[in-house]
């Protein structure tokens, strides 16, 4: 099943059934501060919070924004893709 994720004012979100799934940032300037994951919990362990900041990410990248990753989650997974590791101030 794939799924759609929504960019809104200050996040970016996946809905299922009424559930959702997002990350939210605030911006300062030119930086994208990623400060929030959450993963209802009857979508947990399915990867969507994964894509929902693989989206975030994308969309940092292509506005040429830097990144902070206030939220341990986003930190982790930019740990693990290192392809976004030059956009972290």
């Amino acid at each position: 099943m794939e799924q759609k994720v929504k960019k809104e004012e200050k996040r970016f979100v996946i809905y299922t059934k009424e559930k959702e799934v997002y990350v939210e940032f605030q911006m300062r300037d030119e930086t994208m501060d990623l400060d929030h994951t959450y993963t209802h919990p009857e979508l947990r362990g399915k990867g969507l919070a994964a894509l929902v900041v693989r989206a975030a990410l994308e969309y940092a990248k292509e506005n040429k924004f830097k990144v902070i990753p206030t939220c341990s989650y986003v930190r982790s997974f930019i740990n693990k893709n290192e392809e976004y590791k030059t956009m972290v101030v």
